[in-house]
């Protein structure tokens, strides 16, 4: 596959890019070079102008420039050898379904190849052409959006950025296991939405559940995506005035690097994307910057990650059994030496084929060990059984 024809070189006159910084040190497929090999790409940075899904913040299609040039002010630092190339932008096309294409296409050429996809700028609704990239390879996923809600309203049939988990829901043929939403605000959603998220099993962690103390908790919910869309919404006004349906309460501005963070260091996300940053409202640049920094962390993430799974690498693993004698279940808990990490291990029905069989072991932290110890099911757990059955 040509994904080249898909992209728009850079013009690098636009960028003034520092000795040692990591715009000077990535590759770049620029007016002045050709398209770049990709045979040792592990990261490749892709820009996307299209915003015809929005419904409240147009001029976000202009997003994926400003982001770049405050990314390639940043110094590396990443303590090892990297090999990042920035492919440039997809351009809009006719119809935002051909958009769409074209970033599907390139999503699966790149994780099929090991080569994980940033998405930046533009609304988030392109995290529906990123789903179906794993649909088409018929994976069984799980994705987590970083944003103010759930995006599954269904008052429109066409897509928007305001509906697209509803799409990806409904989508067939289904691949998605688990839909993880971090930081919603009850007060931007109904009941009834909260209601279906429950019915389906799915993750809800309100912004009061993720404060400072929490945050830790959801690194275990990173751990276990494949897909991750962070959407600048998500945090306060004050921290990134340059999206339109901001508010005054969200995530801190380091909360939501700290998400990045988590989200580079899990060994399963193979694909992100950082949305929803509108440049006609910025102020200096200042959001900008954030969702620059928000990718350096996912990028230093990437570059600490252990390569460690229970079903892997047995021998680095401490392996606990916990029995919740009034559910008459036995949880087995596995323990990281290398990283002190845990997971634990959800049944399901060994009958017949089982498509989400991959799904059963599941991420979780210390907190579902002592509550198990405790003669409490884990949510985690009890949702994942749910599913499985």
């Amino acid at each position: 596959m040509h994904i080249d024809i898909y992209f728009k070189p850079l013009d690098l006159s636009k960028y003034s890019i520092v000795k040692d910084s990591l715009g000077a040190q990535i590759e770049k497929f620029a007016l002045e070079t050709d398209f770049p090999s990709l045979k040792k790409t592990q990261i490749a940075l892709i820009g996307v102008n299209e915003d015809r899904a929005s419904k409240q913040n147009k001029g976000s299609a202009l997003g994926c420039n400003h982001i770049r040039r405050s990314l390639y002010k940043l110094y590396a630092n990443f303590d090892q050898p990297f090999n990042i190339v920035d492919l440039g932008n997809i351009n809009a096309g006719k119809t935002i379904e051909d958009t769409y294409f074209a970033l599907t296409e390139v999503t699966e050429y790149l994780i099929q190849n090991n080569i994980i996809p940033i998405v930046l700028g533009s609304t988030q609704d392109l995290t529906y052409p990123m789903y179906l990239a794993y649909s088409k390879q018929n994976k069984i996923m799980n994705i987590v959006s970083i944003d103010r809600k759930f995006d599954i309203d269904d008052n429109d049939k066409k897509i928007s950025s305001d509906n697209f988990m509803n799409k990806i829901i409904l989508h067939q043929p289904n691949v998605l296991f688990n839909y993880s939403n971090l930081g919603f605000q009850s007060y931007f959603e109904s009941q009834s939405n909260i209601d279906l998220m429950s019915k389906l099993h799915f993750d809800m962690h309100r912004l009061g559940q993720i404060g400072k103390e929490l945050l830790k908790e959801t690194e275990p919910t990173m751990r276990n995506a494949d897909l991750v869309s962070f959407d600048i919404s998500a945090v306060r006004a004050s921290d990134a005035p340059a999206c339109k349906a901001n508010s005054p309460n969200g995530l801190y501005a380091e909360e939501y690097c700290q998400l990045a963070w988590y989200a580079g260091l899990s060994d399963k996300v193979s694909s992100i994307g950082f949305f929803e940053y509108n440049p006609t409202l910025d102020i200096q640049e200042r959001t900008a910057g954030l969702q620059a920094q928000a990718v350096w962390y996912f990028i230093k993430g990437f570059y600490n990650r252990k390569n460690e799974e229970p079903s892997i690498n047995t021998d680095d693993f401490l392996k606990f059994r916990v029995i919740v004698e009034e559910d008459a279940h036995e949880i087995v808990f596995y323990k990281s030496t290398k990283s002190n990490r845990w997971w634990m291990n959800v049944p399901y029905p060994e009958e017949g084929e089982h498509k989400y069989a991959s799904q059963n072991l599941v991420p979780c932290s210390y907190e579902d060990y002592k509550r198990a110890c405790n003669e409490d099911i884990p949510d985690r757990w009890w949702k994942t059984f749910q599913k499985l059955l």
